[in-house]
């Protein structure tokens, strides 16, 4: 049994994790997806995909903040993010921001965040049934 300082701290990860990124989606389903059709369509493909995004930073969010299937919602984020940097931000790799850090700090967080949500599981303190194996 997880202490409940680890029950809890997965329980932060995974509704932070899952808010910050509901903002972007949020932002897409009042203004649309128009800049993600432009940047597919400028690496030639489809424009279609760019609906993807919502299951990315609507849907995997949302099963986030609930612990339900929070892993595949991880997944799915991970996902997002990793398409995220390789169509928008291979350019900014190896740059610092003008404060120090890495340029995609934050892209990087939430990539690891991501991940960490992955390996940890929703924790107790979650919707859905605990011992299953996307939970």
């Amino acid at each position: 049994m997880q202490s409940s300082s680890n029950e809890l701290g997965k329980l932060v990860l995974r509704v932070v994790l899952g808010a910050l990124i509901l903002f972007h989606g949020v932002s897409k389903l009042i203004h649309g997806p128009g800049f993600v059709v432009q940047v597919l369509a400028q690496q030639g493909l489809p424009s279609f995909l760019a609906y993807g995004v919502y299951v990315g930073e609507v849907v995997a969010p949302v099963l986030l903040i609930l612990g339900l299937w929070a892993r595949v919602g991880a997944l799915i984020v991970a996902i997002n993010m990793v398409v995220a940097l390789l169509l928008v931000h291979t350019s900014q790799f190896m740059s610092l921001a003008d404060t120090g850090g890495w340029a995609l700090e934050l892209q990087g967080m939430y990539l690891g965040g991501a991940i960490a949500v992955m390996l940890l599981g929703a924790g107790r303190f979650a919707f859905g049934n605990t011992y299953s194996r996307w939970h």
